[in-house]
């Protein structure tokens, strides 16, 4: 590959807009090749032809941006392969892993870090951003380098990194950077104001917390004693949607039906539903009250005070759905980092806008019973909370409460405990979908 075709520059995650503008500067070529070294002495090691075969699928796709598969080196020298996925409107998140050797236009890059100057953090996600509006991002699916593995936690581990206040400048940064992406491709939307009528429609009870559960027999004792103490100076009542545990589940949550009424037990006729249709199961039930409060199975409520605030801040609010604040504690109940999860990053402004941007909306999360019934949850068992919040967003008032009324418990037990790349890529994927929709559903209404 002759010099003259490209610029090679080596930048870190976390570039600045200015640090950017001056590597730049004066590059030659159509290209820029960018390494992004996380870690001193971190190597990237290319295959043969490796750069060639990013320029040739750039010439052919017209693409802003290349990037492809890689592979990860342990520190014992294992090398394992690390597929990437499609990267297309959707995928706006800033976390988005397009691996570490990116090729990109050389004016895309010039144009960015012009722009760029002042941000502290998002350069190369602004500059990713800037490609996909400029002629688009493209996968190479081919595993086309290797480089040094430096984070050797599992994936429940690194799940709330992006809600870490430790993180905090950085979220605001990045949330900045994206609401003028969004303005720039036609899909922002001013603040949403729709609000409900709290007194219309008759409910056996005020309120309902939903407990979605399949073979949790260790843990569905502990969420229902927890909904059951809640103190309210309205009815409410608990919701279990079983569907076919075929371990003690069952029994006891019939055991625990027979002692307090407020428990209703539903067996789904269906025995193929995801966590979304189990919900739809609870919701569409008659004994499901005006409000419909998330419980996850092997979690509990921070104190007894929990459903009264989230109703109250419905009736305050007027919105059609409400989203708490959580703590992250181990099994025993015991805080651990990075500790209380609020999702600060919110406003009332531009938080349906932000939305689009962030892997997870927060919890508890609460719904106007009319509203999830004429919308439905997707039947799947990963995104179907987020999949609402956005639609949910997308019309109507969201309501937050920035008080922990939750606890989080993170056990070996969890779902999304330990996942496989190819996991975690297919849930990434999943919900990078449900932004393409939604920012293809947002452009057509956008003022």
């Amino acid at each position: 590959m002759e010099n003259k075709t490209m610029t090679e520059v080596i930048l870190s995650p976390m570039i600045s807009g200015d640090r950017l503008a001056a590597i730049v500067a004066g590059a030659a070529g159509k290209f820029v090749v960018i390494r992004i070294i996380k870690s001193e002495g971190v190597e990237i090691r290319e295959k043969e032809n490796c750069l060639r075969r990013f320029v040739e699928v750039a010439e052919a796709t017209g693409a802003a941006m290349v990037y492809s598969d890689y592979a990860e080196v342990a520190p014992d020298g294992v090398m394992t392969p690390h597929p990437t996925i499609d990267c297309h409107e959707g995928s706006v998140r800033d976390d988005f892993d397009c691996g570490v050797l990116w090729l990109v236009r050389a004016d895309v890059v010039a144009g960015v870090a012009e722009e760029a100057r002042g941000l502290r953090f998002g350069a190369l996600y602004a500059l990713r951003l800037a490609a996909m509006r400029n002629g688009g991002v493209v996968r190479v699916p081919e595993t086309l380098y290797a480089v040094g593995k430096t984070d050797l936690r599992t994936s429940g581990e690194k799940q709330f990194d992006y809600v870490d206040p430790r993180n905090r400048e950085v979220q605001v940064e990045m949330e900045s950077i994206f609401t003028a992406h969004l303005r720039k491709c036609g899909a922002y939307l001013r603040q949403r104001e729709k609000l409900i009528d709290t007194d219309k429609g008759d409910f056996p009870v005020e309120a309902s917390v939903i407990i979605p559960v399949r073979n949790r027999e260790r843990t569905i004792a502990d969420a229902i004693r927890s909904a059951l103490s809640q103190e309210c100076d309205f009815g409410f009542n608990v919701i279990v949607v079983d569907n076919h545990s075929t371990d003690g589940t069952g029994e006891i949550v019939e055991r625990m039906a027979r002692e307090d009424n407020r428990v209703v037990r539903i067996v789904p006729v269906r025995r193929d539903l995801g966590i979304g249709g189990c919900w739809n199961s609870g919701v569409n039930d008659s004994r499901c009250g005006r409000y419909a409060v998330q419980l996850d199975s092997d979690d509990v409520y921070k104190d007894g005070t929990t459903l009264t605030k989230i109703v109250e801040r419905f009736r305050c609010e007027k919105c059609a759905m409400v989203i708490g604040s959580y703590e992250l504690v181990d099994f025993e109940g015991r805080p651990i980092p990075p500790g209380v999860i609020d999702h600060r990053e919110w406003s009332d402004e531009n938080g349906h806008n932000n939305a689009l941007r962030i892997n997870g909306l927060g919890a508890p999360r609460a719904f106007y019973t009319p509203v999830l019934r004429e919308l439905q949850l997707p039947d799947v068992s990963y995104g179907e909370d987020y999949a609402m919040g956005l639609r949910i967003s997308r019309e109507y008032r969201i309501g937050r409460i920035y008080e922990p009324v939750y606890l989080c418990r993170r056990w070996e037990g969890n779902s999304d405990a330990a996942l496989s790349v190819e996991r975690v890529n297919a849930n990434n994927a999943y919900k990078d979908w449900l932004r393409l929709c939604e920012i293809k559903a947002r452009r057509a209404i956008a003022e």
